[in-house]
């Protein structure tokens, strides 16, 4: 009897502390910090603002598959319009997942915080976080955790929602929030996000950035063209260019940064610019404003017509520049030569090989890419002479324009004919394009072995070795 009433009494703290202090079953939910500043609070006037920005935005028809948008987020009466634009898109789309990504305006800290549990709630109701999504990007080695503090007062994310919320109908979010990040955030995430648009083709990212600051008009459009036209060729070269150099500015650049390395990962091959405006458009004082851009990075594969006029490019090349030392001009406009890329021209005489020079890395517009690896085949390939007028004749030049490397975690997943091989080992590396293991007829341990000696090593040190695969779209 007396030990029944130890433990009832002890039942009775229990309760206590449990209605004193809840044990978080109760799901979260994230009040908005800007409703009634950035956007109005009531929820009748919040929606028929952004039905009548929307009613102003023009949706395009174009090519290619929609990877990720850009908007800004600055308060709608300056940048709402513009935002529009993005959202547009999105229309009679079936988005289930948008990965929002953003940058911490007040709240400084390493690497990136992810929103794990709960909702986000605007004027318009709530919207759900991706629970399941959103636990699977937390790795704290990896500098990516879950800083609650950072969302408090952040708007960056919390101002592209009710544009959402008014676009799609039932879906959730993983809301990401870029602090200072490391090498090990950026490896990390871009990977993870990678794999999870890989498998989901009903997700999307959105990036959260403005453009320059407090300029005059003139100034800001001058120096936001530089950033949008980066983002169009694909260059997250030339965006950390312009930032270092001042010669843009983007405050949201780490969030596009993250954006754009997935969607390569993806195979976005463009950028396309929807519309663009400052506040001087807005409200008339133009002697310190603020750029905003609205933009989408698409997947394009290239036409039958395109291939041809790249290898039409690669050919007229080689010829020019043999015969009389000469690169051709002219002016390129199709988005996806503009887009940066790497390839590699391969020249043969005869079906033997008689040039093959490339870049790995995407530094450079396609089309660029293509012309300088022409003259190099032709005329720096350590292996051979350079071609004369003689060798032009019946020559037969192929194009293979490469994906960005990822890192091999099993040798078994290498997938012969589909993936080519990067080996580094200290100071030496070595290449092997896919079809050339398919052309010899080579199975994967022999694949293995050739890039070893291609590198110069012995033909077991894949084993204690970097290997990185890649596909490759051939023309021929």
């Amino acid at each position: 009897m007396k030990l029944f009433t130890v433990h009832r009494s002890l039942f009775t703290v229990l309760c206590l502390i449990l209605i004193a202090f809840p044990t978080g079953c109760k799901s979260e939910t994230k009040e908005p910090a800007v409703a009634g500043t950035f956007y109005p609070a009531q929820k009748d006037t919040l929606r028929e603002m952004i039905d009548e920005f929307l009613s102003k935005a023009q949706k395009g028809s174009y090519s290619g598959k929609l990877i990720a948008l850009i908007s800004p987020h600055a308060g709608y009466q300056y940048s709402g319009q513009v935002a529009a634009y993005s959202y547009k898109q999105l229309e009679k789309k079936d988005i289930r997942t948008v990965i929002l990504i953003g940058p911490s305006h007040h709240k400084a800290f390493n690497g990136v915080s992810v929103y794990t549990k709960g909702k986000f709630r605007t004027p318009l109701g709530d919207v759900k976080i991706n629970e399941n999504l959103a636990g699977r990007l937390i790795n704290e080695k990896a500098d990516v955790v879950f800083n609650h503090d950072a969302f408090e007062r952040e708007h960056s994310i919390e101002v592209q929602i009710p544009f959402l919320q008014r676009v799609l109908k039932d879906f959730t979010i993983v809301p990401i929030l870029i602090g200072s990040p490391t090498k090990q955030s950026f490896q990390y995430l871009t990977e993870k996000l990678t794999e999870i648009l890989r498998k989901d083709e009903k997700a999307i990212m959105v990036a959260s950035t403005d453009l320059s600051h407090y300029h005059d008009y003139e100034t800001a459009s001058v120096m936001d063209s530089k950033m949008i036209d980066a983002v169009e060729r694909m260059s997250m070269e030339d965006i950390e260019r312009n930032l270092v150099k001042r010669e843009a500015e983007m405050c949201g650049a780490y969030p596009v940064l993250f954006t754009m390395a997935v969607a390569r990962m993806l195979g976005a091959n463009y950028g396309l610019l929807y519309t663009y405006a400052n506040s001087g458009d807005v409200t008339g004082d133009k002697g310190r404003v603020v750029g905003y851009a609205a933009m989408g990075i698409y997947k394009s594969e290239l036409t039958k017509e395109e291939k041809e006029e790249l290898l039409s490019l690669a050919k007229n090349t080689i010829i020019n520049y043999v015969t009389n030392g000469k690169i051709p001009g002219g002016e390129i406009k199709n988005p996806k030569f503009r887009a940066n890329g790497a390839t590699f021209v391969t020249i043969k005489k005869n079906g033997n090989l008689r040039g093959c020079i490339g870049n790995i890395q995407p530094g450079m517009p396609l089309y660029e890419s293509v012309i300088k690896n022409a003259i190099s085949a032709c005329s720096s390939d350590p292996r051979f002479p350079p071609m004369n007028k003689e060798d032009i004749k019946d020559m037969d030049v192929e194009i293979s324009i490469l994906s960005p490397l990822l890192s091999l975690r099993d040798v078994k997943d290498i997938q012969i004919g589909r993936h080519g091989l990067v080996i580094r080992k200290g100071m030496q590396s070595g290449l092997l394009l896919p079809q050339v293991a398919t052309e010899f007829g080579w199975d994967r341990d022999t694949f293995l072995e050739h890039i070893c000696l291609k590198a110069g090593l012995p033909k077991d040190a894949w084993k204690d070795a970097e290997l990185y695969i890649f596909t490759a779209e051939i023309i021929k």
